[in-house]
């Protein structure tokens, strides 16, 4: 029986995605729910579960192309009939003894003899792939090879940038790269010519071919540990490929595999393996050494001008443009915390013992936020053309910091939530932004968002709206200060609040209204129990 692998929902707004990595080849036999591929949006990467036990029988959609919702992406073969896989697979392992490559089923011979000739190695040209609807050029970001470097079929030669995604170009052949056309930097059209490949016989002057570990059907238990030797012996001693997202963290990072301990599938290095060895203790500082005059042709020589990313050029772009179109006005606030932390440290074990999770300060805060926005509820709503649109629930976006820049995971109905499952959501989504597990539509739909800045020690900032959103509370650091209570002076644990908004749909009055609730509510938490 065939299945069919289809691209999943990507998420609100989002209607293609490239595909990055195929983890499984045609022959592999793969389990239900494995990874079989990664796709990339320009929001979140996604990964692509098998939805069988069986074979992975055709790749529809290689790695570089442009799929769009639903479109297929491979077959499997459920059941026995996965048993007799590499017959139907491309075989590309050239059989001891043998002068010529291995056909397979449909008698495509391997490119070791492409060229005709049997001498000679043949001239693969290296193509910019399609880019995606409405894109008609990129940005050569990364070549991973150099001139004169063996490469194996589908190894990745560089990495394209548009303003949507990032495209790996891998391999069409295996052989020597020879020619780069477009250095990096430059800018290529869609269809355009990045590279030229010797394919065949004449790569050998460089590298020992590329060798599939896969046997014929009719391989002896010798040539398939031959076969297997080949490829450890041309790859390092190492049979795998790493994630191509992990490759240029390691090359920005400038991080030796070797140096890099992977996790995934036979030792693959994965994206996640990577950004750890890149989080490895610095060297211990050198002693300060004495100042010098102002020299700036030292300076230049030490400074490094990276061009930056065509994905953050557009985030850049979009940030200013939500700056450009709301009317975006910032208030503040300062609250006491003693009375929540006073709470806080009274019931948090028993809270723990009986819920599983720890009591911290978001849930408060969330608590509050909800309170107020039901008084105004203008700061919960949007703007839509000429008209505004009310949201009669809270979807509360929690901003969270990851080692790939911030993400703002939303917490759905929270105003209908507890204490405690709001604690146990904002740690699951914790959990799965720092892992990079978020989902698109984990991030989608807000409708008010929360921004902590005091765990990392700021005193005071104005947040940046989310559109299409029209408020957004930044929470700063708890310092204590000196204050004035009941006419004594006293130490209290006090924290500066922000409430950025859309002075287009919320007036002063609103938003400073909002901003006294939070405060009030926190102040004294008995207000959240009895809905004052």
């Amino acid at each position: 029986m065939t299945i069919e692998v289809k691209v999943p929902t990507l998420g609100e707004s989002v209607t293609e995605a490239t595909v990055a990595t195929w983890f499984k080849q045609p022959g592999d036999e793969v389990a239900t729910d494995e990874m079989l591929c990664e796709l990339e949006t320009d929001k979140v990467t996604v990964e692509v579960p098998s939805p069988a036990t069986g074979t992975l029988g055709e790749i529809v959609a290689p790695e570089g192309e442009t799929v769009g919702v639903d479109a297929l992406l491979a077959t499997i073969s459920e059941g026995a009939g996965a048993d007799a896989s590499y017959s139907a697979a491309p075989a590309a392992v050239a059989q001891p003894g043998s002068e010529e490559g291995t056909s397979d089923a449909g008698g495509t011979t391997d490119a070791s003899d492409a060229s005709g000739d049997g001498g000679e190695g043949q001239a693969v040209d290296v193509m910019v792939p399609a880019l995606g609807e409405s894109v008609s050029e990129a940005t050569v970001a990364t070549w991973f090879k150099s001139v004169g470097d063996s490469v194996e079929q589908d190894e990745m030669l560089c990495e394209l940038e548009t303003d949507k995604v990032s495209v790996e170009v891998p391999a069409p052949a295996a052989g020597t790269l020879s020619e780069i056309v477009v250095d990096e930097g430059g800018t290529v059209q869609a269809g355009g010519k990045l590279a030229v490949l010797m394919a065949g016989a004449g790569a050998d002057v460089h590298a020992p071919h590329a060798v599939d570990p896969r046997p014929n059907p009719d391989a002896g238990p010798e040539e398939v540990e031959q076969a297997k030797a080949n490829v450890a012996a041309a790859g390092g001693g190492r049979d795998t490929e790493d994630a191509p997202s992990a490759k240029k963290i390691m090359a920005e990072k400038g991080l030796d595999p070797s140096q890099v301990t992977g996790t995934g599938r036979d030792g693959r290095i994965m994206k996640e393996d990577a950004l750890k060895a890149g989080k490895a203790p610095a060297p211990a500082p050198q002693p300060a050494q004495a100042p010098r005059a102002p020299s700036p042709a030292d300076d230049a020589a030490r400074e490094e001008r990276v061009r930056m990313t065509r994905l953050r050029q557009t985030i850049a772009k979009r940030l200013k443009d939500a700056q450009n179109t709301a009317a975006m006005l910032t208030t503040y606030n300062e609250v006491d915390m003693k009375a929540v932390m006073d709470l806080r440290s009274e019931y948090k074990d028993l809270f723990e013992k009986k819920h599983g999770v720890r009591l911290g300060f978001m849930s408060f805060f969330t608590k509050a936020c909800v309170h107020a926005l039901k008084e105004v509820p203008e700061v919960n709503a949007e703007i839509d053309g000429t008209d505004v649109v009310y949201k009669n629930y809270v979807h509360m976006g929690i901003a969270a910091g990851t080692p790939q820049g911030l993400v703002v995971p939303v917490i759905r109905d929270v105003d209908q939530m507890s204490f405690a499952a709001i604690e146990k959501e904002i740690a699951a989504k914790g959990r799965a932004a720092r892992d990079g597990k978020l989902a698109m539509s984990d991030m989608q739909g807000g409708t008010f968002t929360i921004s902590n800045g005091g765990v990392y020690g700021s005193l005071m900032s104005s947040p940046i709206l989310n559109p299409p959103q029209s408020g957004i509370l930044g929470m700063h650091k708890i310092q204590e200060r000196p204050m004035v209570v009941g006419g004594e002076i006293v130490i209290r644990p006090m924290m500066y609040l922000a409430l950025s908004y859309d002075h287009r749909i919320v007036d002063g009055k609103g938003a400073v209204t909002f901003l006294v609730r939070v405060k009030e509510a926190l102040e004294d938490p008995r207000r959240l129990l009895m809905d004052l």
